[in-house]
């Protein structure tokens, strides 16, 4: 047996163990660090540091005050908030207290909340503040399971019974482990391998988000995992900023646990530029619209410089594309990063000019970025590569915990998400979609066992919904979908159908609508509308006479539309909401091919014959 097989099979039964060994290990060691406002309230946030030990104090008087609240083995905490310090110790000390993490996006609305909380029975949430706890408020009639409200900021909260502060439950806890000092190590030394640890709430196409079960095995699995990668190692400082409620920000705790290295955490998005000087980064974590956001905003400062100015930066960005490829070429043929004398000369003037201050920018220090949740732009990734800030790309799922495939460190290849992680085994299907087997895939869905026997066939394969395509030395290149679900740049998945259904009920005037936004920084709608109805309104709007194409393209039909739009957006997730629409020429129909005989619309021909009206929509969201 291998070490790295040693390692992976040799794991402890929960990452709650792992925390407790890595306590025990490193007391003193820096494990965490986050920002504090400055006392003042002006100037920049104070930056503070949790050793192992003292996390570890706090974690355990979490899980005992969880326990004095009568929280069993099992039983679901929901955690309700943005990415914080405290969210990383209040999941581990759920974890601890034996008990399953809920994770509930804080953008998601009262109704959504109030569902994931009924669906999982949580017993007690953790909100992170008053505009969280007003939901459960709002909603606790149909909460019966919900006995506890913790809020972790308690600004303009009043407390009462069932509502209490995360200070108030951590100083119960301390006072119940004075009296019981080996509770929370009993209840982890209980823990089975096979016991629930984590519920991450996924959208489905019915509209209503499925709970994945995530049992401790996953976890330790992934830990371990990823250690045996050795991308990351105990001198390493993560920049963390990830939604926890994501299952890519929620395995990246795991890891870390298991290596011991030291991460910085801060979930404000808007602070990643302020913050990355600060914190200096060895490596970080991100979705591909972060990398995007970078480039536009390196080539909009470019731009705005002057002619000359831009004409460097567009010179340089060819030059740090082409680099890139010929030197991941050569690596793959002779294991060096080697280029032609001609082209090394260019890059190296283009270094001094335009990549050494994107890579100060990032703090100086990062060695690689792993990107995940969404496909990332190949040009976006070959110029990263090129100007030295290497983007390696990874893949997994909800239902795989995150991370089943990753790039190795120097043999990353851009346009693949690498290759699958120890212990992990991939097939692709005669069909083309990715199967998945290994200790990373879930138990099932929650509650669902028609939906989980759809995916998890008894053997233990899973059934991606991705179709993909392996290289002779095992690399994953993603292709297509299968599933009728798009994911935005940012992560977020979305059932175009369900937001295409939403339209169709509040305007009387559509008669077939696509939702494209597939690896897009956000959703935009090609709408046609029908003949017969919207002829009618032109009439009694000033328009009468005039053709389909003329009454589509005038302004007051736009902005009709236009208004419609916005009551649909009102109803829905902030990710999921209509940003650009435009409306088509003529009605979709079978003779082009647009739908089928039974009136299902086939994306793929719609998107390919409007492409250019797509295009116009996202034009300038990201430099080419």
């Amino acid at each position: 047996m291998s070490d790295t097989q040693t390692l992976i099979e040799n794991r402890p039964p929960s990452v709650a163990t792992l925390f407790l060994e890595r306590v025990a290990a490193t007391p003193d060691a820096e494990a965490y660090r986050y920002p504090v406002p400055a006392a003042s309230g002006q100037g920049p946030d104070e930056w503070k540091s949790l050793s192992w030990a003292q996390a570890a104090e706090r974690v355990y008087a979490i899980a005992a005050g969880l326990i004095e609240l009568g929280v069993q083995p099992e039983q679901r905490v929901a955690l309700a908030s943005s990415t914080r310090i405290e969210w990383i110790l209040a999941d581990l000390g759920i974890m601890c207290a034996g008990a399953a993490t809920t994770t509930v996006y804080p953008q998601t609305n009262a109704e959504e909340s109030a569902f994931i909380l009924s669906d999982s029975e949580s017993r007690v949430l953790i909100a992170e503040d008053a505009a969280q706890l007003a939901k459960a408020v709002e909603k606790r009639a149909e909460l019966p399971h919900l006995t506890h409200v913790v809020v972790i900021d308690p600004a303009g909260v009043e407390t009462a019974d069932w509502i209490l502060t995360l200070d108030e439950l951590e100083k119960r806890g301390a006072a119940r482990l004075e009296k019981d000092a080996d509770l929370v190590k009993e209840r982890v030394g209980a823990i089975t391998k096979d016991q629930l640890a984590t519920l991450i709430y996924t959208s489905g196409t019915t509209g209503r988000p499925k709970g994945v079960r995530l049992p401790h095995d996953n976890w330790s699995y992934m830990a371990k995992a990823i250690a045996a990668t050795g991308l990351v190692s105990s001198i390493d400082v993560q920049y963390l900023w990830l939604p926890l409620a994501h299952v890519f920000g929620k395995v990246l705790t795991s890891g870390q646990i298991e290596v011991g290295h030291v991460t910085a955490v801060d979930g404000r998005v808007d602070k990643i530029i302020e913050n990355l000087p600060v914190v200096q980064p060895t490596y970080m974590a991100a979705v591909p619209r972060i990398f995007e956001k970078v480039y536009n905003g390196v080539a909009a400062k470019a731009r705005a410089g002057g002619g000359a100015k831009y004409k460097i930066f567009q010179w340089a960005a060819e030059v740090s594309r082409e680099y890139a490829k010929v030197t991941q070429d050569n690596f793959r043929r002779t294991g060096t990063h080697s280029a032609p004398f001609g082209l090394a000369a260019k890059h190296k003037v283009a270094d001094a000019l335009v990549f050494a201050k994107i890579r100060e920018a990032f703090g100086g220090n990062l060695r690689a970025c792993v990107s995940g949740s969404a496909a990332l732009a190949p040009e976006i990734g070959y110029f990263f590569a090129g100007a030295g800030i290497h983007i390696l790309e990874g893949y997994g799922l909800t239902e795989s915990s995150a991370a089943s495939f990753v790039n190795p460190g120097e043999a990353y290849r851009t346009g693949t998400v690498g290759k699958p992680l120890p212990g992990t085994e991939v097939r692709i299907a005669d069909d083309g979609e990715i199967l998945l087997r290994g200790p990373g895939i879930m138990e099932g869905y929650h509650g669902l066992p028609d939906k989980t026997a759809e995916v998890l066939e008894s053997d233990g394969w899973f059934h991606t919904g991705d179709i993909g395509e392996l290289s002779p030395d095992g690399y994953l290149r993603i292709t297509d979908r299968k599933k009728d679900l798009i994911k935005t740049s940012g992560g977020k998945y979305i059932a175009p159908a369900e937001v295409e259904g939403q339209f169709k009920a509040v305007c009387p005037y559509v008669s077939n609508i696509l939702v494209h936004g597939a690896d897009r920084n956000f959703c935009t709608a090609l709408i046609a509308l029908d003949e017969v109805a919207i002829l009618g309104w032109a009439e009694e709007n000033g328009l009468g006479g005039k053709s389909y194409a003329d009454v589509v393209a005038a302004p007051q039909t736009v902005a009709m539309v236009e208004e419609y739009v916005k009551q649909l957006n009102g109803g829905l997730q902030k990710w999921q909401t209509i940003k650009k629409f435009r409306l088509l020429p003529r009605d979709l129909d079978v003779e082009h091919g647009e739908i089928t005989p039974s009136l299902k619309l086939k994306r793929p021909v719609v998107e390919r014959e409007y492409k250019a009206l797509i295009e116009e929509m996202y034009a300038g969201t990201r430099e080419a």
